[in-house]
Formats: structure tokens, C-alpha cells, sequence
């Protein structure tokens, strides 16, 4: 690998800095290492197959996947390029084409805009599992083998992939599009420059509503720091007032976390995304609701009301998504604004999200604010603080010494500590892409909330003392 400075390795993929440690190198030998798995495991027989390969609006992205998709097909894999899309987008296009065997998607998320990075997904249009991503990761170190000149893999493109969203998100069973339609909301809606601008206002509009958009353009330019958490969210929050919007939404650059904005300017916070949408679902479906363990007590509360079987699980995408299948869950997602609706494929998609909630609203025939001035509002506390060379053990530990007696426990991810009676919890874990500990806490009030972090903090600081 050329280049110094940050590179992550995550279970489904790699990221780091454009010019630095992400390079058309390392998209290449990347691209070839997954080439190379899929041929180990017999993906690839079918004379026909291909992986599709498909982008964020990253000005990086286009010299990337291009290497990557050079790798694929260097290793004797066909391709099919997709161009720009959101995440979800590209894996719901994977998982409805029999002929795709993978996809591989260059996306950083969040990640500010000198990051990208390559991500992984099987044939089911999920993101590929650890025991996958780690052998790809094995032939990416160690060089995969390529195939001579009569083995290449074909090019070529595969054109409608976000139409084909839009269209099976509009035909899902679950979702009375009329009634959206005939309440025709005003939605103030930031793309932040990034993939959702080829699918979230399309659908909106087919939905009924009026868009009053910002960072509509794909030309991943982003404005500001592109996570969709309340302080970047200032533009958005300015727009819904200025219009007089319902409600604001405001997505991550590869379109699978969605925000939401009250009608009178406040970002509500992420977690609600997921709250409401489950709301709507459970009212109409049977089944169980799965979140993560640092997600917000109002997920669990939406399960509650609806007298629904609740589950938690270790924090990534694909962690949910196997507890989801575990427990046969009608949906679920993670509190960062991420749902996941097996309807219609297991991943985190914003533009579920949007539909899901504005039905809520629909059905329910109230504003944002409305609903949520009748739900239980808890403070969120997070803080990352370095970890050091202390056992995380030790640490959690310390926390058991130092907290308030009678706590739920949980050590599937770290230490999760929960006193239900008191509605607070508090949750301590490795990072899986940085070398800190995330510490997360929630309570009814602020000042609790703090205390808790800090609690938390000086255990850690004491033990790497």
C-alpha cells in the first residue's frame, strides 16, 4: 500500500484519505482481491454474472471506482458500472438482479470529503460478513492472482438503477401512498451534494410532495461537515422556517441516513428517524423491532406502545441486520437515522425512512411536532476519549465499582449498563475505526446524561493514568 496516514478496515470494506492512503492503487488491488473471493467460492461460475460497481458523488469517486472496477475485472470478473447512487440504491439494484453476484460501492459515509473508500456486498444486496470481508482483506495484503488475456472480465454499464428504487419503494404494500399525496407536505430537504440527489426529490415529488431543496447537485461538493447530526444542520433548519415546510430532512452523502427538522426549525435528532418509522410499521405489521445498544430509549418505546418484542445488538449495520433475521424483525435500522425494512432489503436506506415517516404523519394527521410533543424526550451524551494501552477490561470493571447499584448488563459490545427504572443507560466500546473508546449515554435529563459520561471518562482516564 502506497501513501502514509489514516486507513480503516472495517468488516465490509476500507476508507482513507484520497491521495494518501485511498489511491487508484489500492482501488485496483482491492477490486482484484474481491474478484479473486469471488472466483475462490464459486460466485462467479455462471457465465452470465457480473458485480455491479456504483458511486457517491465524491470527486474522487468516478477516478476510483473506475480502478476498482479495473481490478474486478483484471481478476476475470465482468462489470457492470452504475455511476452515481446512493448506497442503498446499488444494493437493492444487486439484490433484485439475478445475474449480479456482489456490488462494490465506493462510499466514506459521512466522512468528510478528502475520505473515500470501497464497500462490499454478496449477492443478497447485503453488505458482505466479517468472515468475507476478512478474506478479502487477506488477498488484498498478499496480492490476489490475475487472469491472463483470455480470461479478463467484460465492461459495460447498467443504466435505472434509481428509478428501479424509487419504483419499489413506491409499490411496497406497507405504504398508503395516497394518503401522503392528498396531504401534499411542504419538505424542506438537504442532499448535501451527495448520491441521494438522484433518488430522495424524484420520490418525494412522487409522493406529493413539494420540495424545497438544498445541495440538490451530485457533484460532491459538500458545503459543510456532511453528517446529518443537529449541529450541521444549521442550513436546513433555516430553510424550513424561511418556507414554512412541515418538516426538513436532511441525508448523509450516500443516502442511507436520514435527519429530520420540526416544522418550527429544530432538528429533533437522529434517533426519532427510526422511532417513527417503526411507529408506522408496527401499526400495521406484527413482528419485532431491532436497534443497536447505543441507540436512544425512544426506539425502544415505539415497541413498547405497540406491544411488540424488542431486541438489541452490537453496534454495524450488518450486526442488525443478523439479529434482524435472527428474530424474523418487520423492521429495525440504527438510532444515527438508519432504518432497515426487509420489504425491501436489509440496509439502511433514507428513502424508506422519508416515506415511512411522512405516512405517519399522513395517518396520524398531525405535524412533526405534534407527535413528538406527546412522546418522552431523553438528552443523549457522547465523547470519545483515548484508549491507550488500557485493557478495556479493566475499564469496565472500574465502571461496575463506580456506578449506581442494580444496573441490566450487557457485554455483546463492551459494557452496556442500563437502570430501566430510571430510564438511563450507558454504554462504553472499542471503536471499531479509531483508537478510542465511544462513550454513550442517555437519560431524561442533561445534567444525568453528563454525569454519566463523565463518570464513564474518568474511569478510563484513571485506569490509562
Amino acid at each position: 500500500m502506497t501513501g502514509t496516514g489514516p486507513f480503516i478496515v472495517s468488516a465490509s470494506g476500507i476508507r482513507g484519505i484520497v491521495g494518501s492512503t485511498m489511491t487508484p492503487e489500492v482501488a485496483v488491488r482491492y477490486g482484484a482481491a474481491f474478484g479473486r473471493h469471488l472466483k475462490a467460492v464459486g460466485s462467479a461460475d455462471d457465465p452470465g454474472a457480473y458485480v455491479i460497481v456504483g458511486r457517491d458523488s465524491r470527486t474522487s469517486g468516478d477516478l476510483l471506482s473506475a480502478a476498482a472496477a479495473a481490478g474486478l475485472r483484471a481478476a476475470g470478473i465482468p462489470v457492470r458500472v452504475a455511476g452515481i447512487a446512493p448506497t442503498p440504491t446499488l444494493l437493492l439494484a444487486v439484490r433484485d438482479d439475478v445475474r449480479a453476484v456482489g456490488g462494490l460501492v465506493l462510499t466514506a459515509s459521512h466522512n468528510p470529503v478528502e475520505w473515500n473508500g470501497l464497500k462490499l456486498a454478496s449477492g443478497s444486496g447485503m453488505f458482505v460478513s466479517p468472515e468475507t470481508g476478512l478474506a478479502v482483506q487477506r488477498l488484498f495484503e498478499s496480492g490476489a492472482e490475475l487472469a491472463d488475456w483470455s480470461g479478463l472480465g467484460s465492461g459495460g454499464t447498467l443504466e435505472g438503477v434509481a428509478e428501479h428504487h424509487i419504483d419499489r419503494v413506491l409499490s411496497l404494500p406497507l405504504l398508503d401512498v395516497e394518503a401522503i399525496r392528498r396531504r401534499a407536505p411542504v419538505v424542506a430537504l438537504d442532499c448535501v451534494h451527495g448520491a441521494g440527489g438522484v433518488v430522495i426529490p424524484e420520490l418525494l415529488r412522487r409522493l406529493g410532495c413539494q420540495v424545497e431543496g438544498i445541495g440538490l447537485a451530485t457533484d460532491g461538493l459538500f458545503p459543510r461537515d456532511p453528517e446529518p447530526i443537529p449541529a450541521n444542520l444549521g442550513e436546513i433548519s433555516r430553510l424550513v422556517r424561511s418556507t414554512g415546510a412541515e418538516i426538513g430532512m436532511a441525508v448523509d452523502p450516500d443516502g442511507d441516513r436520514l435527519a429530520l427538522v420540526g416544522g418550527a426549525g429544530e432538528p429533533v435528532g437522529e434517533d426519532w428517524t427510526l422511532a417513527l418509522a417503526a411507529e408506522y410499521v408496527l401499526g400495521r405489521r406484527s413482528g419485532a423491532l431491532v436497534t443497536n445498544l447505543s441507540s436512544s430509549l425512544s426506539i425502544e418505546e415505539a415497541a413498547e406502545r405497540a406491544g411488540a418484542p424488542f431486541y438489541r445488538a452490537p453496534v454495524g449495520e450488518a450486526r442488525v441486520a443478523q439479529k434482524m433475521v435472527a428474530v424474523d424483525a418487520v423492521v429495525g435500522g440504527e438510532g444515527n437515522g438508519g432504518v432497515m425494512l426487509p420489504d425491501l432489503n436489509l440496509t439502511r436506506d433514507a428513502a424508506v425512512a422519508a416515506a415511512l415517516v411522512l405516512n405517519l404523519l399522513a395517518e396520524r394527521e398531525e405535524t412533526l411536532d405534534e407527535i413528538l410533543a406527546t412522546r418522552t424526550r431523553y438528552h443523549m451524551v457522547k465523547r470519545k476519549v483515548e484508549r491507550g494501552d488500557v485493557d478495556p477490561d479493566d475499564i469496565y470493571r472500574g465502571m461496575r465499582a463506580g456506578v449506581p447499584p442494580g444496573a441490566d448488563e450487557n457485554t455483546e459490545d463492551g459494557l452496556r449498563l442500563e437502570w430501566p427504572e430510571a430510564r438511563e443507560w450507558l454504554h462504553v466500546r472499542p471503536s471499531g475505526t479509531e483508537p478510542v473508546l465511544r462513550i454513550i449515554a442517555e437519560a431524561p435529563s442533561l445534567e444525568r446524561a453528563e454525569d454519566l459520561v463523565t463518570m464513564a471518562g474518568n474511569t478510563v482516564n484513571a485506569g490509562a493514568d
